[in-house]
């Protein structure tokens, strides 16, 4: 057989030995056969590993992996750490394999996890759940490199018998365990990390990050659609540079065009971080820490490789994964892939009169978003009040009344927006200043199987979701182009969010506090019980 070979010449960054010096790099076969140093190279680029997602939802993207993998590797991506938790919220273990089949045919490095909690918790709907028995059967597949992220950590703290046995199963099995438990300080941190979990992506105050690292757990700074707390945590950079990695946890489709790990690893330089400690928090600590079958630009790895025109901008102009040329100049050479269909989709329309609410002058609980966050706070307002609209949140398995709250922050002057995209159990939620809006929305959703929708003045627009109702097996571009179509409309209503459909998204997360609306009513998230929704 013949030997497939090629030389890149540059700047090579070695961020083992931290240095940096000119270069050739062979590849052959697919792995980095020699780097040798050459003071004649050429010095306008520069050669390095690519960037690891330390945790992502692909199901977030709105694309199934094979075409997440083309977008991604367009900004030097090469590898990401995936929780495929929502699609198993939809379907299951049948979810987790459709993700783990359609990933496999194009040439990415998708290290999936076994999800924790399906479903999420008890108190709310969802399509399936993934026993500790399909944990330890999912662990049989290689391409399974852990536990995904424990958001039951009311479970961890008080020993659940179903949380104890995946914890159990995954130790068994040789797995990380990652975690999940936003705002736990002190000794609950402690206790929880005790536990064998390793890390957290859902810090929100640098205490809060500092208290996990006292405990021997790694943060991963996440900046989402939605989520968004580099700016609380970036820090840790200078402070604990070897506790940190970089996440996006949640990105829409548009985001994902725009940029990805390069962005925040551009950001964190052009704030004065050592570039080293940059890059090992983007390329070295995921691959390390997961055990992912990703190289790291040394002789014997696979030639997961990118070209960077400088260590400013970080201009990708190549991305290699294993010794293929997978991306270069801004284009991707990944082909679309014809995918199959997966769904679970039950509910019948709705109609006006099931939403219609009589709470005029009286007191409610009210859900408050804060842009950027996933944790929201409660307000108790007299009805009508300023800003508030109807949040409502549908059973999409069954035939089942709506739940019905209210929420602040959401902005919608005219109109409704609702999606079949609704962490954890994938419900279908709406919110709307008329009680018309919501319905026509929700409908259009219900029609599709699945999708985000926007309606208001007699016109409606959705981005049909038809795998799982969380994803479209389009091309990812024409996807990211309707999403932000639909994103802009939404905005046009008043919305000033900077992601309306990915913040009402998570008005469904029961785990994240404080109030949440699950397809079975308002939630207090802090006390972990149902709350009603009137007061007085």
């Amino acid at each position: 057989m013949a030997i497939r070979t090629t030389q890149l010449e540059g700047l090579v960054v070695d961020l083992h030995a931290r240095r940096i010096f000119p270069g050739n790099v062979a590849i052959e076969n697919g792995i980095v056969a020699s780097i040798t140093e050459n003071n004649s190279a050429r010095q306008d680029q520069y050669i390095m590993p690519g960037f690891v997602d330390a945790h992502v939802h692909i199901e977030s993207s709105m694309l199934i992996p094979s075409e997440f993998a083309r977008l991604a590797v367009v900004h030097g991506t090469v590898a990401t750490v995936s929780d495929p938790h929502e699609i198993g919220n939809v379907c299951g273990v049948e979810g987790v394999r459709y993700m783990l089949d359609n990933g496999a045919r194009v040439p990415f490095t998708f290290a999936f996890g076994a999800p924790s909690c399906v479903p999420a918790t008890t108190f709310e709907t969802a399509g399936a759940e993934i026993t500790a028995a399909d944990i330890r059967d999912l662990f049989t597949d290689e391409r399974i490199r852990y536990l995904s992220e424990m958001m039951n950590w009311p479970g961890v703290l008080h020993n659940d018998p179903i949380v104890r046995e995946k914890l159990a199963v995954a130790k068994e099995c040789g797995r990380v365990i990652d975690g999940h438990a936003p705002g736990l300080r002190g000794d609950q941190a402690a206790a929880y990390a005790a536990h064998g979990i390793t890390t957290d992506h859902e810090c929100f105050s640098l205490d809060e990050a500092l208290d996990k690292v006292a405990v021997g757990m790694k943060i991963l700074i996440r900046e989402g659609s939605a989520a968004r707390n580099y700016d609380a945590l970036h820090p840790l950079l200078e402070s604990h540079p070897d506790s940190v990695m970089f996440c996006s946890d949640d990105m829409h489709p548009d985001s994902l065009v725009a940029g990805h790990i390069n962005l925040l690893v551009q950001r964190s330089v052009a704030l004065g971080y050592n570039v080293l400690n940059v890059l090992r928090a983007a390329c070295v600590h995921p691959v390390e820490h997961y055990g992912l079958p990703v190289g790291l630009l040394r002789v014997g790895d696979p030639a997961d490789i990118i070209v960077v025109s400088d260590l400013t901008n970080f201009n990708v102009m190549q991305t290699w994964i294993k010794g293929e040329c997978v991306a270069e100049h801004g284009s991707s050479n990944i082909p679309h892939v014809e995918e199959r269909t997966i769904n679970q989709f039950a509910c019948l329309p709705i109609t006006v009169d099931r939403i219609v609410t009589d709470h005029e002058g009286k007191v409610a609980r009210v859900i408050v978003a804060h842009d950027g966050q996933l944790v929201t706070t409660e307000e108790q307002l007299t009805l009508p009040s300023e800003d508030v609209l109807k949040i409502v949140v549908v059973n999409r398995y069954s035939h089942a009344p709506p739940a019905i709250a209210y929420i602040k922050n959401i902005g919608l002057a005219r109109g409704a927006i609702a999606s079949s995209v609704a962490h954890d159990s994938h419900n279908i939620v709406a919110v709307g200043k008329t009680d018309a809006d919501i319905v026509i929305a929700m409908n259009a959703i219900i029609e599709a199987r699945g999708g985000i929708c926007v309606a208001a003045d007699g016109v409606t627009d959705i981005l049909p979701l038809p795998v799982a109702g969380l994803m479209s097996a389009d091309d990812g571009y024409q996807v990211a182009h309707t999403y932000a179509t639909i994103d802009a409309r939404a905005k046009a209503l008043g919305s000033t969010l900077r992601a309306p459909f990915m913040t009402i998204s998570f008005m469904a997360l029961l785990v994240i506090p404080q109030l949440k609306l699950s397809d079975r009513g308002l939630f207090n998230a802090d006390m972990f019980e149902f709350a009603p929704v009137i007061i007085a």
